[in-house]
């Protein structure tokens, strides 16, 4: 079986994520490759946070929470709508719903694109957060993999 991947054209791991990406820029996704996805997932989930950001911000932050991505999702393009696509967003630490680009106000973050192959679909409210997900999702994971990316204030 192959290893679940996600990477993005937009830039390659551990490398800079574009400036339009940012939340004081376009504030749009940057596009996501998904494959490996193993064949008894039933939903796919994505949460995209800062680790950095505990220093300045008390506390991980959250930019994108997203579950029941369709499995044989295989490309989650810039600018994604995940209603249309049948998916879930939650809340982010923004206090909104969707994705919430980079915004370090210190110096340069590393962001965490991480993608869980669920066995089962996720049943949440649009108002959850990433603590509420990572708490349906306890005992689903089958297999995840990880994005990361850095951003330097402007």
């Amino acid at each position: 079986m192959p290893a679940l991947r996600l990477t993005s054209s937009a830039f390659a791991d551990g490398e800079a994520i574009p400036e339009r990406f940012g939340y004081q820029q376009e504030n749009v996704n940057p596009p996501l490759a998904i494959e490996g996805v193993p064949e008894g997932a039933a939903s796919l989930a994505l949460i995209v946070d800062d680790p950095d950001a505990v220093e300045p911000a008390g506390k991980v932050w959250d930019h994108w929470v997203v579950w029941n991505i369709p499995p044989d999702t295989t490309s989650i393009p810039a600018g994604w709508n995940p209603d249309a696509a049948g998916a879930v967003a939650g809340r982010t630490d923004y206090g909104e719903r969707g994705y919430g680009g980079p915004n370090p106000p210190d110096r340069e973050h590393t962001y965490r694109f991480r993608l869980f192959a669920l066995d089962d679909r996720v049943s949440l409210g649009t108002d959850a957060t990433s603590d509420d997900l990572r708490g349906a999702m306890e005992g689903r994971v089958i297999v995840e993999a990880e994005l990361t990316g850095t951003y330097t204030p402007q």
